[in-house]
């Protein structure tokens, strides 16, 4: 048996035109099945309506009018899209058409004019499809007007009619609920959009899913909301270490305060091995951070439909990279490597092989903890508190210092490539580590080593110190990394004793402003690591260790 369902009708307001001549939409068997255009269709008054939509500059939304009328009475069926769009938004037409070819329809034979407002914004990417095809079934009295503005419609349409994955689902979710609007996506997208905690969702799969919704002849369920994964993925365990006791206590210094470090050693001296343990002792993303990570990936587009970002990123970038790739931008303005390690980790192997003005970029983020990208119509400003962790070998053949095997141009070599990281640079990163080559008999050794859980045990507790602190005495959270000024002055009171110690290294050394106030600050995660209250001449001491004498050596 067969089932036709009357879907609407399109009343013509012109005199002659009545419920019998206006054109029928059924739907046979749950899809389009035909479309009967009257006599007297050319005839009828514009009518203009307006749906929503959204766009992204960097992770803050813009709303977009998407406003859609068919007027005069043309020949043949013709549809236009104006607003300041870029090509993907250009194509919508024939997407949108064969789209309506595949449920039996068509467009009406008027002139459909579809305008991005406001029109001095540039509009990119395929998201526009679904609103705009909302729009025109609107002004052909398929779906409801009244309702659909309700909500925020975002989709891109396939030939067949399928919705297809778009990026920002999950940004555009929180902007509904904040504006007490619903939002329309692609099925396979409702549970991320579930997950920002909005409830008004509608995720069809196909567009007849969604006309027969509004209908009242299907009731799309409110999808459920994805669930990160228990447990955070990590890349290693620190027992695999052998050796390196000098690099490890560095690393977990940089996890417990969030410091940038920078190791130096020959090659396969386990500066790689060790980067990649890093998140393993790191505490796990809060669900602020896990919903500050996944919206970033969402609008890059490299958001796993199935689940969110749930544990610390680790972003390993190639020397080759270009500026854009580190940094973000292009057409689209899209977030870069230094955006996407925001709450994580950003890792540059053989960082002199890095192009100089690439390097420069990471300058300002390190500071600052967000990148603008500006471009011609459009900045866009993403995070970027990433976590910075560099190696290289001392000199371009790796073995400097080793009469066994290191070239005959040394030390001459080692200078000039070192040289090709500026001081500025430099004097940002806070732990500069000295990596050796393992002794053959520490591979060999059954040593009793801790584990990443372990380590990471003492890294928690470290964190809540600071933590802690920073609420009772600046009323936010904030890392001893990212202290400075009368913030930093707080968080270090030293006894005149250490003052003067460190004030002499600090003189000894040739040191910054800067450096001198980085010595501060790992010199309070040493004492928080601790659990002491207060910083002492030893934690100076230490922190002292891990910042570079002078550019030649490492």
């Amino acid at each position: 048996m067969f089932k036709i369902t009357l879907v609407n009708r399109f009343l013509c307001p012109v005199p002659g035109n009545s419920p019998e001549t206006a054109p029928i939409y059924m739907i046979f068997n749950g899809r389009a099945s035909f479309f009967i255009a009257p006599h007297g269709i050319n005839s009828y008054t514009p009518r203009m309506l307006t749906l929503k939509s959204l766009i992204f500059n960097g992770i803050t939304a813009t709303e977009i009018e998407v406003q859609v009328q068919a007027t005069g009475g043309l020949a043949e069926q013709k549809l236009r899209i104006i607003g300041l769009v870029d090509k993907a938004v250009a194509e919508s037409g024939e997407r949108i058409r064969n789209a309506l070819a595949a449920m039996n329809l068509s467009l009406p034979n008027k002139l459909v004019t579809v305008n991005l407002a406001p029109a001095d914004l540039e509009k990119s990417g395929a998201a526009f499809d679904l609103p705009i095809l909302c729009g025109i079934l609107c002004v052909m009295g398929i779906l409801p007007e009244s309702e659909l503005s309700k909500y925020v419609i975002m989709g891109e349409i396939g030939l067949d009619g399928k919705l297809q994955k778009t990026n920002g689902i999950l940004p555009a979710s929180v902007w509904a609920a904040e504006h007490n609007m619903g939002i329309i996506c692609p099925g396979p997208q409702g549970g991320e959009a579930r997950w920002a905690g909005h409830t008004n969702i509608i995720a069809p799969n196909h567009i007849i899913d969604l006309i027969n919704h509004f209908k009242g002849t299907q009731v799309l369920p409110t999808p459920a909301p994805i669930t990160p994964p228990q447990s955070a993925a990590t890349t290693g365990d620190m027992a695999e270490v052998r050796g390196q006791s000098a690099a490890k206590r560095a690393l977990e210094i940089a996890a417990a305060g969030g410091h940038a470090m920078l190791m130096c050693g020959p090659p396969g001296s386990g500066k790689t091995m060790l980067a990649s343990r890093l998140p393993g002792i790191m505490p796990p993303l809060t669900p602020r951070e896990i919903l500050d990570c996944s919206i970033i990936y969402s609008i890059a587009g490299q958001l796993d439909a199935r689940s969110l970002v749930s544990s610390r990123p680790f972003r390993a970038v190639h020397h080759t990279a270009s500026a854009v790739a580190l940094a973000g931008g292009g057409v689209d303005a899209k977030p870069g490597e230094i955006s996407l390690a925001h709450n994580g980790v950003l890792f540059l192997d053989e960082l002199p092989e890095f192009q100089r003005q690439t390097l420069e970029i990471l300058r300002q983020p390190i500071e600052q903890g967000k990148i603008t990208i500006s471009r011609a119509r459009r900045n866009a400003t993403y995070p970027a508190r990433f976590q910075l962790i560099a190696a290289m070998n001392p000199c371009p053949c790796g073995h400097l210092g080793n009469a066994k095997l290191s070239c005959t141009r040394a030390p001459r070599c080692a200078e000039a490539y070192q040289n090709k990281i500026s001081g500025p640079l430099l004097d940002r990163i806070d732990l500069h580590v000295d990596v050796e080559a393992v002794n053959p008999w520490e591979m060999r050794a059954p040593a009793e080593v801790e584990t990443s859980e372990v380590v990471r045990t003492r890294v928690v507790s470290a964190r809540m110190c600071q933590l802690n602190r920073a609420r009772e005495l600046f009323g936010r959270e904030i890392l001893n990394a990212h202290l400075d000024g009368k913030d930093l002055d707080a968080a270090v009171q030293l006894d005149n004793e250490t003052t003067k110690f460190l004030n002499a290294a600090a003189e000894k050394m040739g040191l910054s402003a800067r450096g001198y106030q980085r010595i501060k600050r790992i010199a309070r995660t040493i004492a928080d690591l601790r659990e002491s209250a207060n910083v002492e001449l030893n934690d100076i001491t230490e922190a002292i260790s891990y910042r570079p004498i002078n550019r030649g050596k490492f």
